[in-house]
């Protein structure tokens, strides 16, 4: 068992960044919603609780609130459990207490610089962090009233209370963020709270992570059957790659040509996961299945509709023949589910607006009746890079940008035909060879080409030409929740454009997307 430090989910949009940090200083982190039981995290016996941000104002009629009896926690040796507020955590710890939190006349968003009074401990939460150094806040309250027990660790000129602690327990508090990476000292200040304040070792790394997660699998299926449906993205590509060490030959990866792939992709993920790991992967070329169900269809919600039912068709087939084979139905499915996607599942908040459906395919339907293994449920999405890397995953797969489930069927804007598909993989190739051509590609978080429902005026050869458009899309990320788009090199862009137009018979215009999520999404459908 590795030390755990909570951290409890008051709506903040940095709340997933929080975990990642603690996680970078070799501490295990996991996120719970601020509304749960105080029982069941007692329960988890943590060495550390961190109350995120949030959006509310203390004295708002549905504010979430703050169990005081969260701040008598006693660890195993009887020691008190340390608390950092962060934020909103810090308002609501301190109201909790009999504090006074008011509307600051000036609100504070952006960058600020912090002073550390000389009296304040140089072993605690800011040790090694500068006097006069960069915090990033993002309030609109402030504390104007400590609560009884609490002294002043810091300040900004806008605010006399940028951080405090408790005089006997362990309880800390911070008005700006220290998890964003403008905080200049964030790093270490969450360091110095899981190192020094709540004593955690920093033992938790991906290599462990490994060892033990090959270790539960192998006792959890024993001698059964795994099988997992195999995009050749990061994700479903490194979750065989850990199950494959663990089992062996009880892993079969179904591998679903639904039409939609990028130029090659059919060949390089049999190439990849056949010679490189010799998995038991079976191909199934269903392409004429999918094209024939996407025929005429533009809406872009229903073509992920008919792709994930037609998805579940094949890969049921699929299953039933290699239970004909075994002479048994393999007993659990194996998923690349992610951590992220589990902390939006359970979220207080609850569920949020469907902008549209996830990109992936999604989960198979209970009925099917398998039992599941989702290795990868507690991990971030660099987390099983770094496990990729462990466990020999060829890096273009490890560092390959995300890819929709629906494929080039959401990059297709209007009905879907293998002559707009020739068109668009095409143009959409050359583009990525040149973003690596120029090492740019892992300077983007996501990059592609779209193509567009309308065609342009052009001239070639002095001749008049009357064809598609195609739009270039990229864009740098996190997460992916926010994203700006890639500030790209102008002439790096026209030679991508010149080679387009003179190479793809058919498009004789390219353009680029400068627009920023929000207010656009990453895809265009």
């Amino acid at each position: 068992m590795h030390d755990r430090i909570i951290i409890l989910d008051f709506g903040s949009q940095y709340t997933q960044l929080i975990a990642r940090r603690v996680r970078e200083a070799g501490v295990y982190s996991e996120i719970y919603p601020c509304t749960t039981p105080t029982d069941e995290i007692a329960a988890l016996q943590p060495q550390g609780l961190i109350l995120s941000g949030g959006p509310c104002s203390v004295y708002d009629d549905h504010a979430p609130r703050l169990d005081p009896a969260l701040l008598q926690l006693t660890r195993a040796d009887g020691s008190a459990v340390p608390v950092l507020g962060i934020c909103y955590g810090l308002q609501v710890m301190a109201h909790q207490q009999g504090g006074q939190v008011e509307r600051a006349e000036r609100r504070e968003f952006g960058r600020a610089h912090i002073s550390v009074p000389a009296d304040a401990p140089t072993d605690g939460l800011f040790a090694h962090v500068p006097d006069g150094s960069t915090v990033w806040m993002s309030h609109g309250d402030h504390l104007t009233e400590l609560p009884d027990g609490y002294t002043v660790i810091a300040r900004t000129d806008n605010a006399p209370v940028a951080a405090v602690r408790h005089t006997e327990a362990p309880h800390y508090g911070v008005q700006f963020h220290p998890e964003v990476v403008h905080t200049a000292y964030g790093t270490q200040i969450l360091e110095n709270f899981a190192h020094e304040i709540c004593g955690c070792a920093g033992d938790w790394t991906p290599a462990s992570f490994v060892e033990e997660k090959v270790d539960a699998i192998r006792d959890e299926v024993g001698d059964r059957h795994v099988i997992l449906g195999l995009s050749g993205g990061v994700d479903s590509s490194v979750a065989a790659a850990l199950l494959h060490r663990a089992i062996g030959d009880q892993l079969h990866c179904i591998f679903v040509n639904n039409g939609v792939l990028r130029k090659g992709e059919w060949t390089q993920v049999q190439e990849t996961f056949r010679g490189h790991f010799a998995m038991d992967l079976h191909a199934v070329d269903a392409t004429d299945t999918f094209l024939a169900a996407l025929a005429g269809v533009t809406d872009p919600e229903e073509k992920r509709h008919i792709i994930g039912n037609t998805f579940i068709d094949v890969f049921e087939e699929e299953t039933e023949r290699i239970a004909n084979a075994l002479g048994q139905r393999p007993t659990f499915l194996a998923q690349g589910t992610l951590y992220p996607d589990v902390i939006e599942s359970v979220s207080f908040k609850g569920p949020s607006v469907t902008i549209k459906t996830h990109h992936n395919v999604g989960g198979l339907p209970e009925e099917l009746g398998f039992a599941l293994i989702e290795p990868f449920r507690e991990l971030f999405k660099d987390e099983v890079r770094a496990i990729g890397r462990l466990l020999n995953v060829p890096e273009a797969i490890v560092s390959r940008h995300p890819f929709p489930g629906p494929g080039l069927a959401i990059r297709i804007l209007g009905a879907v035909t293998p002559e707009r598909l020739t068109l668009l993989r095409a143009a959409d190739a050359i583009f990525i060879d040149e973003l690596r051509a120029n090492d740019l590609y892992n300077e983007t978080w996501q990059a592609f080409a779209v193509l567009l429902p309308v065609q342009t005026v052009g001239v070639m050869g002095d001749e008049r030409t009357y064809e598609h458009v195609v739009a270039l899309r990229a864009v740098t990320s996190v997460d992916g929740m926010t994203a700006d788009w890639a500030q790209l090199p102008h002439d790096f862009l026209g030679h991508v454009a010149n080679r387009i137009v003179n190479e793809v018979r058919g498009i004789n215009r390219a353009v680029y997307d400068i627009t920023s999520k929000p207010p656009a999404t990453i895809e265009w459908e």
